[in-house]
């Protein structure tokens, strides 16, 4: 009887030692591959300001964009860093990052500019630049690309009609 008991406690010890491994097992296994963010493949929020200070700063000499007087009252009352700072928490927080935008909305910000269609791409042009510079990936600068062009509603004025 002692030598039964002795069994059944020693096949309880092993069958709980093996249910212990398995968990164990399945708890170690490398979980399901998650796509990466957009902001992950970017490489974080360090790598998104030095792109924004690049970009900032090529937006600040071109001269499609200077033609325009309201965007150059706007840079001389909008501190370049502050600006660089804020486009670099939109970057950060559109594309998967931990950072939160508390600006104004694209909208907002840019009724009064007039901002016309060619200065539209005359931003895009440089905003492609900058990306290239920095060997962003074709399909990285596509993503980047298609957020940036869904604020081109909030920014551009058509033809032909008052901004509010």
């Amino acid at each position: 009887m002692h030598r039964t008991i002795q069994r059944i406690a020693f096949s309880a010890l092993m069958l709980a030692a093996l249910c212990a491994s398995m968990l164990i097992a399945a708890q170690t296994k490398a979980p399901a591959e998650q796509p990466q963010s957009l902001y992950d493949r970017l490489g974080g929020v360090y790598s998104i300001a030095t792109v924004v200070d690049d970009f900032i700063e090529r937006l600040l000499v071109n001269d499609t964009l200077d033609a325009n007087p309201a965007i150059k009252e706007a840079r001389a009352r909008v501190p370049k860093a502050g600006l660089k700072f804020h486009v670099t928490a939109l970057v950060c927080e559109v594309t998967g990052g931990p950072c939160k935008y508390v600006g104004r909305t694209m909208k907002e910000s840019h009724a009064h500019l007039n901002i016309t269609e060619a200065q539209w791409d005359a931003m895009v042009a440089d905003f492609r630049k900058t990306l290239d510079k920095f060997k962003v990936p074709a399909k990285e600068q596509e993503e980047l690309i298609a957020i940036v062009g869904s604020t081109k509603k909030d920014i551009v004025k058509l033809a032909g009609t008052a901004q509010p």
